[in-house]
């Protein structure tokens, strides 16, 4: 064991997309022979990886800093926080160095600058999986396909964090698809800011994997990816016409029938306030065409309620809108403003209370949505991919539950049954979110 190794302790913070970032720093780390810790006072330096989406990210990502600062002392900050660094040296001066997100070598030159390169590393001891050092377990993987965002949401500042779309070749994304089934993830989870824009940037250039081209879209992405023989579950889409193009893999079982869609409102009024795309679109017509194609599927979507200038109409309209589409998994946002988002100028703000009242209203009408639509399965039979395993229990996920944020399946007698395995259950019961099999 090398004794005088250089180590760095790394906290990521924020979305799949920054511990998508993460996860390459590092792995440029262990290439280079730095050993990772997770203690602070086994670092030599200590890396946080910030999150800027909204002030209580914010909040979360100087508190973390501060606490590196106390326990450690040496501190590199990156990530969307790291855009506004005045912002992080404001408050915590002592910080070694401030980048944005994902400025990969600029983190790893930063380490440099504070505990040299390892001069003794080998390469040929000291070995990195070929898939890169993941913080994920090892049977599930995301996969980032384009950074950046060419939208101009004015609820939003991601795009003055993370910059305008630039889509990854597709080429390079099978490559890493590929190493990373080879390595053992069973489930892909496809992200970006807006993954049904994938290679608008580029004009759909076509690629090549394994000497057969591929159209750099989503479709043709969608299509690659099918044949790797694993789950593949789509995070981040917009709800444009050509989506329809993919829903026919999904009623084929060659990609989830799964789609993360974030649609933030129903009145198009409100959606043109917000700049959303596709704001003119029928999405109820949409989700109906796409469910008699593919009927297990299974739309997963946020919203906002209490943006400025909503009124009582347009939030009834918008509950309407959850009793008409029948969604499978929603999330929802009380409006909040976030420096520098240009909603902060538009009139007529809701107050806290009201913002609450709408909050508990929605997710009452859709707690029961879940529940009604959860209860369905009772009965039926399911795959589920084992996420963890105790005495009493296994602990997985079914096709409709993306990790952290869906539901899981509790599986009673887990003998013989491994992390990562995929195996078909009976349903037994349901509550709001989670099933009994």
């Amino acid at each position: 064991m090398n004794t005088t190794s250089k180590k760095v302790g790394f906290i990521s913070l924020g979305c799949p997309k920054a511990l998508v970032d993460s996860e390459r720093i590092l792995t440029q780390l262990r290439i280079e022979g730095y050993d990772i810790v997770n203690t602070y006072e086994n670092a030599d330096v200590v890396v946080v990886n910030t999150c800027g989406f909204i002030d209580s990210a914010k909040r979360e990502s100087l508190e973390t800093i501060g606490e590196a600062i106390n326990k450690n002392g040496k501190v590199i900050v990156t990530g969307c926080m790291g855009k506004n660094a005045e912002d992080i040296r404001s408050v915590h001066p002592q910080v070694l160095s401030v980048t944005g997100p994902h400025a990969y070598e600029a983190v790893v030159n930063a380490v440099h600058d504070v505990i040299p390169q390892p001069q003794n590393h080998d390469p040929f001891i000291d070995l990195v999986p070929p898939q890169g050092i993941k913080l994920t377990p090892r049977h599930y993987a995301y996969l980032k396909i384009s950074e950046g965002c060419n939208h101009r949401c004015s609820f939003c500042i991601i795009p003055s964090m993370r910059g305008d779309l630039v889509s990854r070749p597709v080429g390079e994304v099978m490559d890493e698809a590929e190493r990373l089934v080879a390595a053992g993830v069973k489930e892909l989870l496809v992200i970006s800011q807006d993954t049904s824009a994938y290679g608008v940037d580029t004009r759909y250039k076509t690629g090549f994997w394994q000497g057969s081209p591929i159209k750099a879209n989503m479709q043709g992405l969608c299509e690659a990816l099918a044949h790797l023989g694993v789950w593949v579950r789509l995070h981040y889409v917009y709800p444009y016409p050509h989506v329809d193009n993919v829903i026919p893999l999904m009623a084929d079982g060659l990609i989830l029938p799964y789609l993360d869609i974030p649609f933030q409102h129903a009145n198009s009024r409100i959606l043109k306030l917000m700049k959303r795309p596709a704001a003119t679109e029928n999405n109820l017509e949409r989700i109906k065409s796409w469910r008699d194609q593919c009927p297990e599927l299974t739309i997963r979507s946020t919203f906002i309620v209490g943006f400025p200038g909503e009124t009582d109409q347009e939030f009834d309209e918008l509950l309407n809108f959850l009793q008409e589409a029948q969604l499978d998994r929603v999330g929802c946002f009380k409006y909040s403003p976030v420096a520098g988002a240009k909603a902060n100028d538009l009139p007529d703000h809701i107050g806290e209370t009201l913002k609450q009242e709408r909050y508990d209203r929605f997710m009452e009408v859709q707690q029961v949505i879940s529940a009604a639509r959860l209860q369905a399965k009772v009965g039926q039979k399911i795959d589920v991919l084992i996420d963890e395993i105790d005495e009493d229990q296994a602990i997985g996920r079914s096709m409709a539950d993306a990790p952290d944020i869906d539901g899981q399946v509790f599986l009673a007698h887990p003998e013989g049954l491994e992390v990562g395995d995929i195996v078909t259950v009976k349903v037994l019961e349901a509550d709001e979110y989670d099933l009994f099999a």
